[in-house]
């Protein structure tokens, strides 16, 4: 009897051994600024939603932990977080343009109204010399688009593991939204927005994955955008040209090439938002894989001749699960050799849309308050 009270109590204590280094894993993971979900992603045995890296997790209709955090943090960011009236707003269209910071896109603009006409997303291919091959790309134009008008254009990346439609089969994002009923309020112009299919390979036997060859595509993305895509929709579609009419914005995978395209090349695009940027930019490693670097840190910056952009956004969620910290790493590298930019954090969201709403939203706000103060000049 003694031996078998003796065993029982060893496998208890065996039990709890494991249970206390399983609760150290995930707090070690939440102090390494993770988020909560980290222990899903370090689990061998469980399964990935893909999506959650393409396009970001799915968050339908609330704001849930999000929303509850914005309102009990009272901590005082900055000058460029100070503004988070989000939803408290009574008229954000009344003062949009005062230059702040929103973490929430307003409800008003991710809602669909019944007296606003939305346009659909359509599907197109080019030829990409840089590929050598057809490329496709999803395509939303204004419900009234006319060949007689010309339009402003938001190129949007997608991120790891995502195509064309990545954003375009997620009505969730409320990207249709957001940029329909801003333009029927007259806030910005009717733009039309262009998702391409951001794997810019010469083979189409290779697949994205988490190794330093297969994420290379994403880094030659730079050439077929500048040299194939952009000819194309400039030559077939209503558009007007030039930086000031050129947006650019990514997420995850997207943002990190969002941020490189733009201190390569910020000379084509007028305004700029990185949201939820992938490391890898400069040499690092992380959870996934290593990244052997696009640039060194000392090169994360803009030439000293060059034309900057007019609005350069970097943003994320405190509780990304999936970047971690890596964006704000990019701001301080960003900071530190003095490259001008606007960074915020979202309160509470994580890869998800909350993130994707709140930087469509504040880099297309950043636009009309540009766009205002030239008009009072």
């Amino acid at each position: 009897m003694k031996k078998r009270a003796l065993l029982i109590i060893m496998i208890f204590m065996a039990a709890a051994m494991c249970a206390c280094s399983s609760k150290v894993r995930k707090e070690t993971d939440m102090e390494a600024g993770n988020g909560s979900k980290q222990e899903i992603m370090t689990n061998d045995n469980a399964e990935i939603d893909m999506n959650v890296f393409a396009a970001g997790i799915k968050v339908e209709g609330v704001r849930n932990e999000a929303e509850a955090d914005s309102k009990t943090d009272n901590t005082d960011s900055g000058p460029e977080t100070a503004n988070k009236n989000g939803d408290t707003q009574s008229d954000p269209a009344a003062d949009i343009v005062d230059g702040g910071i929103e973490e929430r896109c307003p409800t008003i603009y991710e809602t669909t109204r019944d007296n606003v006409s939305y346009g659909e997303f359509i599907h197109d291919t080019y030829y990409s010399e840089t590929c050598g091959m057809e490329r496709g790309c999803s395509i939303l134009l204004p419900a009234d688009y006319s060949e007689d008008k010309k339009y402003p254009v938001l190129y949007l990346l997608h991120g790891i593991f995502g195509d064309e439609y990545s954003f375009s089969g997620d009505k969730n994002n409320k990207i249709r939204e957001i940029i329909t009923n801003m333009a029927a309020d007259g806030i910005i112009g009717e733009t039309i927005l262009v998702c391409p299919n951001m794997y810019a390979t010469s083979d189409p036997a290779q697949k994205p994955g988490f190794d330093s060859e297969s994420v290379k595509p994403y880094d030659n993305f730079i050439n077929d955008l500048i040299n194939d895509l952009m000819p194309y929709i400039e030559e077939k579609y209503a558009v007007l040209t030039g930086r000031e009419n050129t947006c650019l914005a990514g997420f995850s995978m997207g943002g990190r090439e969002t941020i490189f395209i733009t201190l390569s090349r910020p000379e084509l695009f007028g305004y700029v938002c990185a949201i939820s940027a992938a490391p890898g930019i400069v040499p690092t490693k992380d959870k996934f894989m290593a990244h052997e670097g696009q640039i060194s840190e000392s090169e994360m910056k803009f030439a000293e001749d060059a034309t900057e952009p007019n609005v350069f956004i970097l943003c994320c969620g405190t509780r990304d699960s999936v970047v971690g910290t890596y964006p704000k790493q990019y701001h301080e590298l960003l900071e530190a050799n003095g490259a001008a930019h606007i960074w915020y954090e979202i309160t509470g969201a994580d890869h998800d849309n909350n993130a994707i709403k709140s930087g469509l939203y504040n880099l297309l706000k950043q636009i009309a308050y540009d766009k205002s103060k030239t008009h009072e000049r």
